[in-house]
């Protein structure tokens, strides 16, 4: 528990220690709880935001026909209790473990470009660790404001915030989602742990840390753009 608090409030010594001695399955079994049940308590405010989306789209009912939308969504707004259970408690902790594994590994791809210290075990144990701002408080922050909002689109955490007039199916509101406050804060922390792991001072393991940061952001805001033409 020492850990958990020490991640928010002393993280560089919290690191410190982890990086001499990686520990990694309790905090990975807290990640996974926490997102299984943000996704399974967000799922009906998500379902009702893209049945809505689809309702909206006169395009696509053209293109696929009004009896297929009609019944895609129906399925949205009334998700069958299995589905929910299996998307939210089997799909979404095996997504997210293997994220985990696979942003680990490219952290530290880009670590090597600055240092050949650090295994492997160090840099997914401090990135679990930073990872608890963003998938604890930052998830539970975001439910509070999905179920007063009773809506997954119109609630963020990003710098879309600072923009409301900004239309939520445009680009520029794709581009700004993706620029989180808790994602900056989570690899703020993670370059103090890149720090003791890749033997790199501060500056340069900051470096590490927010070109992965920028990297990831790109890739996603690829994928919502490319959603948005798909849609359009």
């Amino acid at each position: 528990m020492h850990r958990f608090f020490g991640i928010f409030f002393n993280p560089k010594v919290t690191l410190s220690a982890i990086s001499q001695k990686p520990i990694w399955i309790d905090v990975l079994v807290i990640l996974l709880i926490t997102t299984s049940l943000f996704s399974y308590l967000i799922m009906p405010s998500s379902s009702q935001d893209r049945a809505q989306i689809l309702k909206d789209n006169i395009k696509l009912k053209e293109r696929i026909g009004e009896e297929r939308l009609k019944q895609r969504i129906e399925e949205l707004e009334n998700p069958s209790p299995t589905f929910r259970v299996v998307s939210s408690f089997i799909l979404t902790p095996l997504s997210v473990a293997i994220g985990f594994l696979i942003s680990s590994f490219f952290i530290l791809i880009i670590g090597r470009f600055f240092s050949i210290e650090g295994k492997y075990i160090q840099v997914f144990s401090a990135y679990l660790h930073a990872n608890l701002v963003d998938k604890v408080l930052g998830n539970l922050i975001r439910l509070i404001l999905i179920l007063a909002q009773k809506s997954v689109m119109q609630t963020t955490t990003s710098f879309a915030l600072l923009f409301p007039a900004v239309e939520m199916t445009s680009i520029k509101y794709v581009i700004l989602s993706q620029i989180d406050f808790f994602q900056i804060w989570l690899f703020l922390i993670l370059g103090f742990g890149l720090s003791e792991i890749l033997r790199l001072e501060i500056k340069k393991a900051l470096y590490v840390s927010y070109l992965f940061w920028l990297l990831k952001t790109l890739f996603y805001m690829s994928l919502g753009i490319l959603g948005l033409r798909l849609m359009s």
